[in-house]
Formats: C-alpha cells, sequence, structure tokens
C-alpha cells in the first residue's frame, strides 16, 4: 500500500509540472512600486492563490533571459514545489521575501483582476516565515491566511490567536536546522493553538538548513504540499 501510495504521488508530481505554466508579471501600484512574480497555472478554474516566498536571503529575481524565464531559490522547497501548488482550483505566484504589506496586496490585486474573486493565501519557509509573522498584523482580515513552514524559532512566541484569519504552522519532524528547530512549532501549537502539519520521511541530503534536507521537505514535498492545499480547502 505504501509503494503503491508512493508511485500515485509521483504521477501527481509529474502530471502537475506537464500542466503547469509559469509567466513573468510586473505588476505596478503607487504603493508598492514595481513587483515581479512568476504566475503558475494549471489550467483549472482558480478559486484559491498562494503567494510563495522563499527562505534564505528571500530573493527569486524572476527575469526573462534570451527569451527564457531564469530565476534564484529555483531549488527552494516553495518554489520547485510551485506547480504542485498550482494544480485544481489554485494558482501561484512566487515572489522575492517581503514584509511589505502593499508589496502582497499588489501581487494579490493583480490576481483577482486576471481571475475574478481568490481566497489568497500567504506562504513562507525557513528565513521568509519572518516575513510571514510581520505581514500578519497589517494583513489580518485582508488575506485569507498564512503558512508557516519549517519556521524560524521566533513561532513559538507568535500568538495567532487574535488574528481574524488563518494560520498554519508546517514542520518536518526531522528537521535539524538550528533556527528551525521542530519543537518551536509545536510550542506554538501547544500554548496558541495554531494549526499544525507534522511531516516525516523523505530523505536528508547536504546541509541540515538547505534546501535538499529535512528542512526543504526532500521526497515529501508532494505529500506536504498536498496537506496545506486540504487544510486550505478546509477553511471554506
Amino acid at each position: 500500500m505504501r509503494l503503491f501510495s508512493s508511485i500515485l504521488l509521483a504521477i501527481a508530481r509529474l502530471a502537475a509540472n506537464a500542466w503547469a505554466a509559469d509567466e513573468l508579471v510586473l505588476v505596478r501600484s503607487h504603493e508598492a512600486g514595481a513587483v515581479a512574480y512568476v504566475l503558475t497555472t494549471g489550467g483549472g478554474t482558480p478559486a484559491y492563490a498562494v503567494i510563495l516566498m522563499p527562505g534564505g536571503n528571500g530573493i527569486l529575481g524572476p527575469r526573462m533571459t534570451n527569451g527564457r524565464l531564469s530565476m534564484q531559490a529555483g531549488d527552494n522547497f516553495l518554489i520547485r514545489s510551485r506547480a504542485l501548488f498550482a494544480s485544481g482550483p489554485f494558482v501561484a505566484a512566487s515572489t522575492d521575501a517581503t514584509s511589505s504589506p502593499e508589496r502582497i496586496l499588489a501581487i494579490a490585486g493583480d490576481l483577482r483582476d486576471r481571475f475574478g474573486p481568490l481566497e489568497v493565501y500567504v506562504i513562507g519557509t525557513s528565513r521568509s516565515t519572518e516575513s510571514t509573522m510581520a505581514l500578519s498584523a497589517p494583513l489580518d482580515g485582508k488575506v485569507a491566511g498564512f503558512v508557516h513552514s519549517s519556521s524560524m524559532s521566533a513561532i513559538s512566541g507568535f500568538d495567532t490567536r487574535p488574528f481574524t484569519s488563518r494560520h498554519l504552522i508546517v514542520l518536518h519532524r526531522g528537521d535539524v536546522c538550528r533556527v528551525t528547530l521542530p519543537s518551536a512549532g509545536e510550542a506554538a501549537h501547544r500554548k496558541f493553538g495554531t494549526e499544525l502539519i507534522e511531516m516525516d520521511g523523505g530523505k536528508a541530503i547536504g546541509p541540515d538548513c538547505e534546501a535538499f534536507s529535512h528542512h526543504g521537505y526532500n521526497g515529501v514535498e508532494a505529500e506536504t504540499v498536498e496537506k496545506i492545499k486540504a487544510w486550505i480547502l478546509a477553511g471554506q
């Protein structure tokens, strides 16, 4: 049964990558200036949008080079999984990590201009959870929710109870990155009741805090994304 499930998940991952399409978008707004993002669509009728921000230095820097889309942080868990996020009733917008609510609202507004009403969720991982936490107050009620994955240790004291927007913590039990220990997310769940998804399995390769360790959900990307999307869908 486990093998069969793994085969199905692998097929789902291949199908998502085959059908998803990327487009470089540049939004200009009076408040935020020029904001670039990568729009990934999977061919469905969108009802939800996820805005994905990479960890590390947070720079995606999408651009066209010789007619082809290129970007930094392509190995980051969220960025390499954007096609998985963009399947079904979802679209994905990948952008630089930011603590500017105006930049997030510029992207959300552009997505709604393109697709009509959308429930928008902002998702960060590792260092970009500093941004998701910082954005939570100014964007409360203006976006549907936030997902904090492989969160920085400050999540342990991050009280989500006063907020209207939904919040989810995602962690990998095997994450040994010294600044994103799973115990911090577990503590927030116990203290504040913030909803929690705990992952296991996969394969850790390379440095503890990099993209292909357990910190980056290597080998369990599809399962992790599906659980996040199921949580989003359950909010309706």
